[in-house]
């Protein structure tokens, strides 16, 4: 089994990259300056959101039912049993 996943600061980056998002269209339809910085400052933490949420799976080690760890290196191949 692989360890519990800690994704809080990937689920608050995604949160923080709507909640710009947001505000970018608010300010867009309004016609306030700087809009297109904060649809960018959203794209970037959407983003970093993701990767986040990628990063313990593709890092991840194998843990076996005691906790210790395995080793995922494939065997040799035994001759005498072909």
């Amino acid at each position: 089994m692989l360890k519990v996943l800690k994704l809080q600061k990937a689920v608050l980056a995604i949160i923080l990259g709507i909640l710009a998002l947001i505000a970018a269209q608010i300010m867009s339809s309004n016609k306030i300056a700087g809009s297109n910085f904060v649809l960018g400052v959203s794209g970037a933490l959407l983003i970093i959101g993701s990767l986040l949420f990628l990063y313990p799976i593709l890092f991840a080690k194998k843990v076996d039912n005691e906790g210790e760890e395995v080793e995922l290196k494939p065997v040799e191949k035994d001759e005498n049993l072909l």
